[in-house]
């Protein structure tokens, strides 16, 4: 009988396991539309059946402060000034965490409403390369979701596939990022998956977002859940 194939990540490692951690919306960061425990133990499964250590931690503020050791970075999690009268509230102890973690070149990938999340620490939209904006961006009606690859064949988004998700559109995505994969609306093909490299540290920065990923019906699409374990891949330079 042959052996069991080992998982891309843990081959990468010599045998380790590459730590994830996952910074899911709670507190602040939780939200009325979002079922982030579903969608973060969606995210878990598939980097675990890809051989990551995948931990979530259920408030961004403390997971910012779990990062050493860690490979990857993931934050599904949602707008802490969702409210208007909501005062910024930056944890130093996360402000410091996150700083050090992208200082050594953390994996980063932002799913969903993540283009709108930590926005009490700068650092992480100009990692990522685009957010959203209130008063300008917004999504159809959820629904079948027709996405379409522009660089096919791409190691990341090698195609077109299809999720029921959100289309988020509008996004304000920064002119440097690389545009993997659009959704088409009135003629206008607006952003979906791109990647990003910053060098917000001393070491270079690489981040993939997925807009995708509004509730567990989107991750019942294999195409978007192999998208999201090479992005993992990608952003920790593993191999594909």
């Amino acid at each position: 009988m042959a052996a069991p194939e080992t998982p891309p990540a843990e081959r990468s490692y010599g045998g380790r396991m590459p730590r994830a951690v996952i910074a899911s919306g709670a507190g602040r960061y939780a939200d009325p539309w979002h079922p982030y425990p579903e969608t973060s133990a969606a995210l878990a499964d598939l980097l675990r059946a890809d051989g990551w250590d995948a931990r979530v931690i259920a408030d961004p503020d403390v997971a910012l402060t779990q990062l050493a050791g860690a490979e990857l970075l993931v934050v599904n999690a949602g707008d802490p000034w969702r409210n208007p009268d909501a005062a910024p509230a930056v944890d130093p102890a996360a402000e410091a965490g996150l700083a050090a973690a992208l200082d050594r070149g953390i994996g980063v990938v932002a799913t969903h409403s993540a283009v709108s999340s930590l926005r009490d620490y700068p650092a992480w939209s100009r990692t990522i390369g685009g957010e959203w904006k209130n008063g300008s961006s917004w999504h159809p009606e959820i629904g079948d979701a027709s996405v379409r690859a522009v660089v096919p064949g791409h190691d990341i988004v090698p195609a077109d596939f299809t999720a029921f998700d959100e289309r988020y559109t509008d996004l304000a995505v920064d002119a440097a990022v690389h545009v993997l994969a659009v959704h088409d609306l009135d003629g206008v093909a607006h952003p979906l998956v791109w990647t990003h490299e910053a060098t917000p540290g001393r070491m270079p920065v690489r981040a993939v977002v997925s807009a995708l990923g509004h509730d567990a019906r989107a991750y019942d699409s294999a195409e978007l859940r192999a998208v999201l374990a090479r992005a993992a891949r990608w952003s920790a330079r593993l191999d594909p």
